[in-house]
């Protein structure tokens, strides 16, 4: 393994298995903490969006310019505001999420045939009572997509921000590359890919079952 010994590496995952479960559950937090608060925007902005699609496209449109700008230069730009540290790992998250949940939570509550929405609302059914009775459970696999892709954007991008102190696993290998220990950087490495990994394989799993 190019100079890894696989007997010092145990030793090594054996003697700093607290740190590493730490970590674990700190990237667990901030990736939770993320989805949280990303859901929510973005739920009351698709809620405005779907009865006005130019407000939809000028939303989608302002997020993906965001989400195309590198996420060094987006906490560069917050800590002068919000310093280091979990907070400013949080907004930025938070912001690239909107782009990945609103394109697809827009999209699937438009792709609903019209005729089922002009249907329902035929039969006196308000709104809002529309879009959680015949939108939202038509559209679940589109919506179900867009989280998907949250979680597994979240759980990458915030091992970056451990390089401003928001922990997480992304501390065990830019330790290690700072240190030039290759064991924290095989660590770090697999443990954050195998969650990004881990976690995209449940939500297929989830998928199937729908």
């Amino acid at each position: 393994m190019g100079g890894i010994h696989m007997s010092k590496l145990t030793v090594y995952l054996a003697r700093h298995y607290d740190d590493l479960l730490e970590a674990l559950l700190e990237h667990l937090q901030i990736t939770a903490v993320t989805l949280l608060f990303s859901l929510l925007i973005a739920s009351a902005l698709t809620i405005l969006a779907i009865y006005s699609k130019k407000t939809g496209e000028i939303l989608v449109h302002i997020f993906s310019v965001l989400y195309s700008v590198p996420s060094l230069a987006m906490f560069a730009f917050l800590i002068p505001v919000t310093g280091l540290g979990k907070t400013t790992a949080v907004i930025v998250l938070v912001v690239y999420n909107q782009y990945l949940l609103l394109r697809n939570f827009i999209s699937g509550l438009y792709g609903v045939e019209p005729a089922v929405v002009e249907a329902a609302e035929g039969l006196g059914m308000r709104r809002m009572q529309v879009l959680c009775q015949i939108r939202i459970p038509l559209a679940k696999r589109a919506l179900f997509t867009g989280i998907q892709l949250a979680v597994v954007s979240t759980i990458g991008i915030a091992t970056i921000a451990a390089m401003i102190n928001a922990g997480g696993l992304g501390t065990i290998l830019f330790d290690g590359l700072r240190t030039l220990n290759v064991y924290k950087i095989v660590i770090g490495s697999i443990l954050s890919a195998g969650l990004a990994v881990g976690i995209n394989a449940l939500f297929k799993v989830a998928e199937k079952r729908m």
